[in-house]
């Protein structure tokens, strides 16, 4: 069955379970994107994401990882693979090998050595962009990180991004909600059908109140029924009913999200492990498994979100 990749409403991006021996844990990663496929205004599902730890995947673990997904829910939601290298060249293969195996759009990282300066060099990734582009028939998601990590595009860049026509959406992660809402001025003055996508989920209700077009999300792992509920109450435009929404996702997000931020995907497959998604919530190395008192606090987050597995499993 194909279904049409729509660049609105929410799009939880799926962490990886691994088994004890740090290999892919197949039974337990179905299990997982089928709760996610099966919840109510899901539009996608993002694989290969921070949120899987892709940085940590070799190639062949990330084909694996887009075809279990395919095979799990493939039939119910598109999916979007992340296209994650420092290598435009490869990013070029890794875009046309996911065409290939089913992927109906792309979500592509910034190289990490745009850290060093690309800002002053818009015309890097304006080529790494459009050299993806050429290569496939997929619409990509650009990924837009924060200004502080130095990999953020300036508000010109997006704009020069937004023309390349495979360019459909952003993830907009600045998480600065003067440079989101700065960013989403920006593209829609291009006049561009390029969708906003917020990646802000420390403050995701005022992202959508700004106007954003949906989100990806890691912590949609744990709770996109409560973001996709906090989505469908603000584009009602009732305002009361997503303030209450919001109030139970704020002790997730300020126990998901607490120093250290590299943290935060450790913390969330913890959650999904009190919760009884998943058997065990194992990291892969450099990554470190949280402690029994971090446990605890995201136990007690859990119950004061109103997500009953918890108080059951803890």
């Amino acid at each position: 069955m194909t279904h049409t990749l729509t660049f609105s409403g929410v799009m939880p991006a799926n962490l990886l379970p691994f088994t004890p021996d740090y290999a892919i844990d197949e039974r337990n990663y179905r299990r997982h994107l089928q709760w996610l496929a099966d919840v109510p205004g899901v539009t996608g599902i993002v694989v290969n994401g921070h949120a899987a730890e892709v940085s940590s995947l070799q190639r062949d673990e990330r084909r694996r990882a887009l075809a279990i997904a395919l095979d799990t829910v493939g039939s119910q939601l598109p999916l979007i693979t992340g296209i994650y290298t420092d290598n435009t060249l490869e990013a070029v293969e890794l875009a046309r090998e996911a065409q290939t195996e089913g992927a109906k759009g792309l979500l592509v990282f910034p190289p990490t050595l745009f850290m060093w300066g690309a800002q002053l060099r818009p015309e890097m990734p304006y080529r790494h962009l459009a050299m993806i582009a050429d290569a496939v028939d997929l619409p990509i998601v650009v990924f837009q990180y924060p200004p502080a990590s130095g990999m953020g595009y300036e508000p010109e860049t997006l704009m020069q991004l937004a023309e390349i026509p495979n360019v459909a959406a952003v993830k907009e992660w600045s998480n600065d909600i003067v440079a989101f809402e700065r960013n989403l001025r920006a593209i829609r003055a291009t006049g561009r059908p390029v969708a906003v996508l917020s990646s802000f989920t420390m403050s995701l209700m005022s992202s959508f109140m700004l106007g954003a077009d949906g989100a990806i999300s890691g912590m949609g792992s744990v709770a996109v029924d409560l973001q996709a509920e906090l989505f469908a109450h603000v584009q009602r435009g009732d305002v009361e009913m997503a303030r209450q929404v919001n109030d139970r996702l704020e002790p997730l997000v300020r126990v998901f999200y607490a120093p250290p931020f590299v943290d935060m995907h450790n913390r969330m497959k913890e959650a999904l492990a009190i919760l009884g998604r998943i058997d065990r919530a194992v990291v892969r190395p450099p990554l470190q498994p949280i402690g029994e008192a971090e446990r605890q606090r995201i136990a007690a987050a859990l119950r004061q979100a109103g997500l009953h597995e918890a108080a059951a499993a803890d």
